[in-house]
């Protein structure tokens, strides 16, 4: 196996840039000559600047970067660059670099969303409104896929809030991705449906692991299950139709809006569907109680090589996306935004993303060295590797070394099982005018 640096990786990333922006014509669309003048703020450097921004001013971010231009020289510039360049960039990244830790040689994916504050617009898709909030706010859903081992992003989906549909984005991942390996996707129960469930087994090189309901509005072969520790197997056929041969044989039933021309009233509840009727499906179920006494219920492709034990492992591991959530917002600062359109946060979340990867990639080849007096097993704090790491990648000449020393300063304990209540607050952008000056 080569040697994995901090430099090469940092090579990598760089040749992953060069490549999107090579690939102008579809990045910049009508705009493709836009920098084609010599110019300060070139397609490169703009590239490299939202990548390495941190939380400040944006006239505290040009300062540190050494670019002597106004903020509406950057603003005109940045308008330029499509969001998707950034999805070119993490693409062709995670493509250079092979992530290699796996499960039982399977790659383990999470997927999950998460809402993105920003500067309020009610122009914009992205503007909500309800009596709650009678003045309104924007907000991006972001939906993406996460590596738990080698915590790296494989790819996002984002929608706009009003427009959330977390189901509707893993759909896109499914059909988008190439999932040339074995590979394990775990979701929690906002990902129950037959017809999810249905495109998953369908998949090539997929298996899944998701919690589902289990008390009256479970699925209705999991609600037949009695409420104890189980591992079984399940089969039912799904219909779209309620002939009496339907019926007699016991189908399940699912409301679809067949017909497109006809116009169906807004209590009618549908689902999606985009297999064949009747259509059969068979999983596993495995149900296993908690520390709490509580049960969970979880729907597996997986075969019965993975024990119980392992499932719960594997589930458990989900929370790692969590995390990787806080630190997306916090570490590599999507809580402090440096634009108001829609397209300059894709731009941002992408960004951050990227920065996300290239820091886990260098943390993860850093050893720490855990004594046997130690109480606790200590493992990287990400939040410094991340700070580190971006500096490292402002440096043009940075000492690979001297960053994997100084990130193994910085740990902190590993505390496996705790079970701390979540505490969800409600918060808000943070204004332009509300930045750190130091």
């Amino acid at each position: 196996m080569k040697n994995i640096t901090p430099n090469a990786i940092k090579s990598e990333l760089n040749t992953a840039i060069t490549r999107a922006i090579q690939n102008q014509n579809r990045e910049f669309g009508e705009q493709e000559c836009s920098f084609s003048r010599n110019r300060i703020l070139t397609a490169e450097k703009m590239v490299n600047l939202l990548l390495s921004m941190q939380g400040g001013s944006l006239d505290k971010e040009l300062y540190e970067a050494g670019i002597n231009v106004t903020k509406s020289a950057f603003v005109q510039q940045r308008d330029k660059i499509s969001y998707t360049i950034f999805e070119d960039i993490l693409e062709y990244f995670n493509a250079l670099h092979q992530d290699m830790v796996k499960y039982k040689g399977y790659r383990v994916l999470a997927v999950d969303g998460s809402a993105i504050n920003m500067a309020r617009n009610p122009k914009s898709s992205s503007f909500m409104q309800h009596a709650g909030t009678p003045k309104g706010y924007n907000q991006l859903h972001i939906n993406p896929l996460y590596d738990v081992l080698n915590k790296t992003y494989v790819h996002c989906h984002i929608q706009p809030q009003p427009q959330q549909d977390e189901i509707g984005a893993l759909l896109f991942l499914l059909n988008w991705y190439d999932y040339k390996e074995k590979t394990i996707i775990t979701g929690d129960r906002g990902y129950e449906s037959y017809n999810l469930l249905g495109h998953l087994l369908e998949k090539t090189n997929i298996d899944f692991l998701i919690r589902v309901k289990q008390d009256r509005s479970a699925m209705r072969e999991i609600r037949k299950l009695p409420m104890k520790e189980l591992d079984t197997k399940i089969s039912f056929t799904i219909t779209t139709t309620q002939t009496n041969s339907d019926k007699a044989n016991d189908y399940i039933f699912l409301q679809t809006r067949k017909n497109e021309n006809r116009l169906y009233s807004t209590k009618t509840k549908s689902g999606r569907w985009d297999f064949p009727s009747p259509y059969h499906m068979s999983f596993r179920v495995v149900r296993f109680m908690l520390d709490t006494g509580e049960y969970e219920t979880l729907a597996t492709s997986l075969p019965n090589s993975f024990t119980l034990s392992e499932i719960k492992e594997l589930y458990h591991s989900r929370w790692g996306i969590e995390t990787a959530f806080r630190e997306l917002k916090y570490s590599l600062g999507l809580i402090n935004l440096h634009g108001k359109k829609d397209e300059f946060v894709k731009q941002e979340i992408y960004a951050a993303m990227i920065m996300s990867n290239f820091s886990s990639r260098i943390a993860n080849q850093v050893i720490i060295e855990n004594k046997k007096s130690n109480i606790h097993t200590y493992k990287v704090n990400m939040q410094m590797a991340i700070y580190l790491c971006k500096k490292f990648y402002r440096t043009n000449k940075g000492n690979g070394k001297q960053l994997m020393c100084d990130i193994a300063k910085y740990t902190e304990p590993v505390r496996l099982n705790r079970k701390d209540e979540r505490n969800i607050k409600a918060k808000s952008f943070v204004g332009f005018t509300y930045r750190v000056s130091a």
